[in-house]
């Protein structure tokens, strides 16, 4: 009877994971010559279409392997599989959010909302362009830099991020705004001067996404 049971319940947990979504490469809205000057079109693409599109496969691969070690109760597999989870769920996560930071109409400054909690948290919008932008370029090797809204405070906060940690499961701070610093993101075009793509990327900021973002942070 246990053995039956233990077969059943094998049974309906593949057929979950058989059923389940998998995750997709999201497409851009807009070209990937769009953002010219500043991110050229040969950067967009091979970021978008080979670096984002090869987390999106191995996440998907690593999930099926985890939903196997589950259905099986091989907690040591399980544990085994939690980098690559972290890593290409990661990738996959915040690439989704930096395509949507992202617009051929951005630049500027941000309206509203956002610029009055930008203008409280940090002083102003040039000293949160600089605080952030500090905070990219530091990163050591790989990462990100993060504007994020911290929910207990009611405050924006800026962080950064190695490898391709998530923000809010790395810090708790739910992201709103994303500047990617791997090298995949830039060397084409501005080689190893990270400084100099992370001052040109503020020219197609959406804020309207980052506000939109916040919002929803706020609920």
């Amino acid at each position: 009877m246990l053995s039956y049971f233990i077969t059943s319940l094998s049974q309906t947990l593949n057929q979950v994971a058989a059923s389940r979504q998998k995750h997709t490469l999201p497409d851009l809205t807009y070209d990937y010559g769009a953002l010219e000057p500043h991110i050229n079109a040969e950067i967009m693409q091979l970021h978008h279409s080979k670096h984002h599109a090869t987390y999106v496969n191995n996440l998907n691969v690593t999930e099926e392997k985890y939903q196997e070690a589950l259905a099986k109760g091989d907690v040591t597999t399980q544990v085994a599989l939690q980098p690559a989870l972290k890593f290409n769920g990661g990738g996959h996560i915040n690439h989704t959010i930096f395509w949507t930071n992202l617009s051929p109409n951005g630049g500027g400054e941000p309206q509203g909302e956002l610029m009055e909690a930008i203008k409280r948290d940090f002083g102003s919008f040039q000293k949160m362009k600089e605080k952030m932008s500090a905070a990219t370029v530091a990163v050591q090797g790989s990462g990100w830099g993060w504007l994020g809204y911290e929910k207990e405070s009611g405050r924006l906060r800026i962080a950064a991020c190695a490898n391709q940690d998530p923000l809010q499961g790395s810090t708790g701070l739910i992201p709103l705004l994303g500047i990617d610093v791997w090298e995949h993101a830039y060397y084409l075009q501005y080689k190893n001067v990270r400084p100099d793509y992370v001052k040109a990327i503020w020219n197609v900021i959406s804020w309207e996404n980052v506000s939109e973002r916040l919002q929803t942070a706020k609920k």
